[in-house]
Parts: C-alpha cells; structure tokens; sequence
C-alpha cells in the first residue's frame, strides 16, 4: 500500500440570499465581489460538488477520484466507501437560514435520486450580541400541532430558541427541525447529504421577488416529534488532557483540540479532517509547506500513520473522524 500525504483542496464556495463577507473578515477566506457568501465547503464528495486537491501529487485531482482510486489508502478500516462519507463546511449566516429538517438514511433512500440522510453538528466561531439559533421543536408540539402553527404563521414560536456562545457545539440528528440565525459563523460537520427541507423561511424573497420554495409536507414526514429542544453539548474529557470530546455518534467523532507546542495526531488507520479554528499551525508533510492558519482545513489520510502538529502561540483545531468499527 502507497501512502498519501495530507490533503489541501480549493474551498467550494456557495452564495445564497443570507450569506455575507465573514467568510473573509472573520475566517481570511479569499472570495470575491457580492454580500452573498454563505458557505465554503471545505472537504466534499457528493455528485458535482467535488473538493479538488490544490497542491502535491494529486494537485487537481477530485476527492472522488482520489476513494475511487486509492480508497484504501485514504479511508483505512472503513475502506471500501462508494463515496467519502463526510462533508465538512464554514457558513456565514449573515442572515436567518431557513427552518428546516433533514432524513435520516432510511428516508434518504427513498428520494429520488436516493442519498444520504444528514446528521451534522455546528460548532459556534463568532456570534454577534443577540445571535440566536433554534435546535428543536418545544415540547408537546406533536405532527398535527406543529402543522397547525405552520398554517397559521407562527413557526418561529414551536422552536426551542438558544443564544450560543463563541466555542458552543450543538448537536443535530437527522430529524431535528433548526435554523440557524443572524450575526453567527458556524463550523458544520455532517454526513455526505445535500438534502434539506424548507418549512419556513421567514417571509423573504429572493432578487426577483420569488420566495424560495418550501417542502412542507415531506417535512413533517420525516421530523423526529420525540426528541424534543436539543441542549448545548458538554464537552467530555478523554484520554488525553489537551482533547475533548463534542459528539460522539454512529456518523462521525467531533475532538476540540488545543496544541501548545507539538501534538501527534493520527494513526489509527482512519482518516483525519482537521480544521484550524484559533491560532495556526504546521504540519509534516504538507505539500504546501505553509502553515495550516484559522479557517482553512487538511484531510490526513489514514496511510499517513501519526502526523506531527507544531503550533508556537498556540492553536485550537477540530478533529472529525468516522466512528470506531465498520460504517455504513
């Protein structure tokens, strides 16, 4: 077996009507002209949407055509995959994104075409004074409730309503309604889905006057009504002191990490996708030989065995992987 090195791509940039410019003055990202930067979609495989790799070997290669031809040298224990199984992003929500519910696998393959269901977690970057986000329907709003405020307008009022804090994770399961709101830049992992479905978006219109449009009652097919508000996550110590634990589900591991000095991250024949969130740092093996600074990200392979981290002032970093044993 070859061994990859680590991995930098090209961010796939997404505009939408609640993006604006904090992609570049908060995160360095470099776009262009227009108030309408919503996402960058740092690590993606999903159809067309294809992260491509921007320097080293592989330098224009797509993520797919890298698990197509050297899947096992990227994905270790959990190779074979049709696909790469997480889509790792940063939003700018500059205004509210819409309300909305995402499948779970089982629903996902009955669309047409079949896809993943989406679990994801949000960690919290930035957050202006008053920024909010909604996780979950309060209690005691059951299918036929919920339907009842949709129809009458009054949504926003069925939804558990919380104001995050810089560093906050909220963890979101397939079926949870959510939205996130105004003045927040979120770092997103989740499963490698595209599928939303619009149960309110605030009354607005687009350019030309349109409302984007909602999927109201495949939405309430597929909402979990049990789960009920969902709650900031409490970091779990681990193992090792300068790692904790944000999620831990059967679609991916969520690590914070704090490097002061070195950090061997790594190693246990699994891939890595490890974004910068505070500070910078180098890495061995870098084809860019640049450091890794707030905002950017690098997919380590699993055949890259144990990578060394230096940081010098310090730098906070996620680490999202596949969950131990096989997945599916």
């Amino acid at each position: 077996m070859s061994v990859l090195w680590p991995l930098r791509f090209e961010p796939v940039f997404r505009r939408y009507i609640w993006g604006g410019r904090r992609l570049q003055t908060v995160l360095g990202k470099s776009i262009g002209e227009g108030e309408d930067y919503a996402e960058s979609w740092e690590v993606v495989d999903h159809g067309e949407d294809q992260s491509v790799v921007k320097a080293g070997e592989f330098e224009g290669a797509t993520l797919r055509q890298i698990v197509e031809q050297h899947g096992a040298e990227l994905l270790g224990r959990h190779y074979p995959q049709s696909q790469f199984p997480l889509l790792f992003k940063l939003l700018d929500c500059n205004r509210n994104l819409s309300v909305q519910v995402h499948p779970n696998d089982e629903q996902g393959q009955c669309l047409d075409p079949p896809d993943l269901g989406k679990t994801e977690a949000w960690v919290v970057l930035h957050a202006e004074r008053g920024s909010a986000l909604y996780a979950g329907l309060k209690r005691g709003f059951d299918r036929e409730a919920f339907e009842r405020e949709i129809n009458r307008g009054t949504t926003e009022l069925c939804l558990h309503k919380i104001e995050p804090r810089v560093g906050d994770c909220i963890f979101i399961p397939a079926g949870i309604v959510h939205a996130l709101g105004e003045g927040l830049v979120v770092a997103e992992i989740q499963q490698a889905s595209d599928t939303t479905f619009r149960i309110f978006d605030w009354n607005r219109v687009d350019s030309s006057g349109n409302p984007r449009p909602l999927h109201i009652e495949v939405a309430l097919d597929v909402i979990d009504y049990g789960a009920g508000p969902v709650s900031v996550q409490v970091p779990e110590p681990t193992d090792r002191p300068h790692v904790e634990r944000l999620v831990s589900c059967d679609k991916f591991t969520l690590d914070r990490l704090r490097v002061g000095g070195e950090l061997m991250i790594g190693g246990d024949d699994r891939f890595h996708i490890v974004s910068v969130i505070g500070g910078s740092l180098m890495l061995d093996g870098d084809p860019t030989d640049r450091p890794v600074q707030r905002g950017e990200t690098v997919l380590l392979p699993a055949s890259c065995g144990e990578c060394r981290l230096v940081s010098t002032g310090g730098s906070t970093l996620l680490d999202m992987y596949l969950p131990e044993g096989p997945y599916n």
